[in-house]
């Protein structure tokens, strides 16, 4: 018999990404996103890379999304490396 407290499963994180990849890369300061995983090595997390500390940026970042942990890394800008 199923429980009807349960917790409803998690969407898949790719699709989570896809669904609110825009929405997190038009937050300014944002250099792009990326599925990453918790100091624990197997949660997984989504991960906003920002070119620089700044607090109007972080409190502009979710800390969750669709019960996804989102953390913010400081990476500094992403260049592109030039045409292949």
């Amino acid at each position: 018999m199923a429980q009807s407290d349960s917790i409803p499963s998690k969407r898949d994180i790719n699709a989570v990404l896809r669904d609110h990849d825009k929405e997190l890369m038009a937050i300014p300061n944002v250099v792009g996103v990326y599925v990453g995983v918790l100091g624990d090595g197997k949660t997984q997390c989504l991960k906003v890379m920002i070119a620089r500390k700044s607090a109007a940026t972080e409190r502009a970042i979710p800390q969750s999304i669709e019960g996804y942990a989102v953390i913010a890394e400081v990476t500094g800008p992403i260049k592109p490396l030039g045409k292949p």
